[in-house]
């Protein structure tokens, strides 16, 4: 059986983190854990969300790809990758876009490259307020030019992404649910 990681990547707000939980969920795809050194948001738990990390200890990992978004630091680490392979040959990791080039280029097909999108642009900035986004910091993310960039699919990505508008979460199920089997027929 092949191994493969489930890179759900896109512009913040579009689900990433709710389609990654839902792969974990209802198919047992270990999330792996990314490391960061911006601070929690308010329930997110060190070692489950993310490692939070501070400056020193960001750079004690060895990383397959690391990028700075809006003044923090964010980084999958092979570590991580290894963990989550030893529970399931499937797994899901949550990138932007720039990160998901990098898997899509590093690991080939192990990588499936899931890249979701809404159909309203202003439906994220919504989405983001809801679900309890400091404002400051919301307005920074929004003015980045890491978010402009993720909310279009990357040339790099265009032949290789499987592309999903996630207006409504239980579309989008059936949508990941038919990639899911279309990825386990094909191993």
């Amino acid at each position: 059986m092949k191994k493969r990681v489930f890179v759900i990547t896109g512009a913040t707000g579009t689900g990433k983190t709710t389609v990654s939980d839902y792969l974990r969920d209802y198919y047992h795809m270990p999330k792996v854990i990314t490391h960061t050194t911006r601070p929690p948001r308010k329930g997110e738990m060190n070692g489950v969300d993310y490692y939070f990390e501070d400056a020193a200890s960001f750079e004690q990992n060895h990383y397959l790809e690391e990028v700075e978004y809006s003044g923090y630091r964010y980084g999958s680490s092979h570590e991580g990758l290894d963990a989550g392979f030893e529970k399931n040959p499937y797994i899901t990791i949550v990138l932007d876009t720039k990160g998901a080039i990098t898997y899509a280029q590093e690991l080939g097909d192990e990588a499936v490259i899931v890249f979701l999108t809404v159909s309203e642009d202003e439906a994220l900035i919504d989405r983001m307020t809801k679900r309890g986004d400091d404002t400051l910091m919301l307005q920074q993310r929004v003015d980045s030019p890491e978010y402009r960039r993720d909310l279009t699919l990357p040339k790099a990505l265009q032949d290789v992404a499987h592309v999903i508008v996630n207006d409504d979460l239980e579309t989008t199920k059936v949508k990941i649910d038919a990639l899911v089997s279309e990825i386990i027929a094909t191993d």
